[in-house]
């Protein structure tokens, strides 16, 4: 069975090379010529663990293809999934462009039937104009090619996509006629073989399932950054309070940690876009509307508990980073709370200089030489007034206060994560500020 995967950022990339996996053919397309080139080589132009190995095994066994040639890669594909960007417009929409290019470019190429998946994140009502998109390219040639319409929205986590794909929670797929539903049972049956559940369900429900669950985590997150900033108010300690409310079977305790707010491509907007969807049709989401309100305000909290420790004089500090992407493995930096962070920090005057893993390079390209880039976690806080610690990536996890002690100028911690022991910290001579703690 051949398909062709139409984007190569994460959800593309990943959904292309773990199709191949389970034994398609399937030839990933890319308008960016270079990007093209460094994917023929094995290379992945994301940081995205165990993805580039799965990458160069299928290159290697001659069923990962990828080219800039959309028309080229329909020839003999049965389903062609969309996985391109669609960014918040300025009024907080979804930006449906570059999905509606796509579709004009299978109107103009498409030769015999073929199923037109979306993965993208989406609206509701896309897929119809995608379908009407393609059937005024197929008017304009004069042809009349069959194609069907669904709905298979991505459900991945950046940092374990490839586990995610190959072992999901759960397959949506949104579709009208059972031609589809057909060919979607093929793509899937390998996960279905696993265990792995398929929810069909009509096209608007599948597109709106994206929107509602991602919502649903990042108002989790809004809630219990709530919650922990009434606890420094009255005196009580997060940790407990999470275990606490956590043990309810009807809450669980996943997504109940606190933080710096939200961030990463998902989460800021598709919240965004779903108070619009739902503006367009007169309904204000006063729910959705409030976790994006208490999310702008978290943000912040790291910064005025930084500003505050310093009496709000600010200008000449040296503050050292821990942390740029938004979340740990990956190098993924958009809407990161660290780089908010660094932006304000750099408008008072401090002098900033940070370490991660994996995305420096990429925090380069945002930050460029207003901070300075560490070796390691230890350069970063050299003779620093403070470290703040913004993405707990697992090597931050037990670092050496004694070792830090000695090269730090300043003696304290910011802890974004509550991933230290706050008396363990304060042994090492240190002053400790977390989240939610006393």
């Amino acid at each position: 069975m051949k398909i062709t995967v139409v984007g190569t950022g994460y959800v593309g990339l990943v959904t292309g090379t773990c199709f191949a996996e389970t034994g398609l053919t399937v030839t990933c397309v890319d308008i960016d010529n270079e990007k093209i080139r460094l994917l023929k080589e094995g290379k992945a132009p994301l940081y995205e663990p165990g993805l580039e190995q799965m990458m160069k095994r299928n290159i290697e066994k001659g069923r990962l293809f990828f080219t800039s040639s959309l028309k080229e890669s329909l020839d003999g594909a049965e389903a062609v999934f969309i996985a391109v960007g669609t960014p918040p417009g300025e009024d907080g929409s979804a930006d449906l462009e570059n999905v509606l290019k796509v579709a004009e470019e299978i109107g103009k190429n498409i030769t015999s039937y073929i199923l037109v998946v979306i993965k993208s994140t989406v609206p509701v009502g896309t897929s119809e104009k995608v379908r009407k998109v393609i059937e005024k390219e197929l008017k304009k040639r004069g042809v009349d090619i069959p194609f069907d319409m669904a709905s298979n929205p991505e459900f991945l986590k950046e940092g374990s996509a490839v586990e995610d794909f190959l072992r999901p929670e759960r397959i949506v797929i949104g579709t009208d006629n059972e031609r589809a539903v057909e060919i979607m049972n093929r793509l899937y049956k390998p996960f279905v073989l696993n265990n792995h559940p398929i929810y069909y369900m009509d096209i608007p429900s599948a597109e709106l399932t994206k929107y509602a669950a991602n919502a649903m985590l990042a108002t989790r997150i809004s809630f219990i950054n709530e919650i922990a900033n009434l606890c420094e108010l009255l005196g009580a300690d997060i940790n407990q309070v999470r275990k606490g409310i956590g043990s309810d079977s009807r809450i669980g305790n996943k997504f109940l940690y606190p933080g710096p707010g939200y961030g990463g491509s998902c989460f800021p907007k598709d919240v965004k876009a779903l108070i619009r969807t739902a503006a367009e049709k007169g309904y204000e989401m006063k729910v959705i509307s409030a976790v994006e309100k208490a999310n702008e305000y978290q943000k912040n909290v790291l910064f005025f508990k930084i500003k505050n420790h310093f009496n709000n004089n600010l200008k000449g500090k040296k503050i050292g980073v821990w942390g740029l992407s938004f979340k740990p493995h990956t190098d993924d930096i958009r809407e990161s709370p660290s780089i908010y962070l660094i932006n304000r920090l750099l408008s008072e005057g401090v002098v900033v200089k940070a370490y991660d893993p994996a995305a420096m390079k990429e925090a380069e390209k945002v930050l460029g030489k207003r901070i300075t880039f560490a070796s390691d976690q230890y350069d970063a806080v050299k003779e620093a007034d403070a470290l703040v610690m913004v993405t707990e990536w697992p090597e931050f996890r037990l670092p050496d206060f004694g070792k830090m002690s000695a090269i730090m100028c300043g003696k304290v911690v910011f802890d974004g994560r509550n991933i230290y022991d706050p008396s363990e910290v304060r042994k090492a001579g240190f002053v400790y500020y977390g989240i939610g703690r006393q």
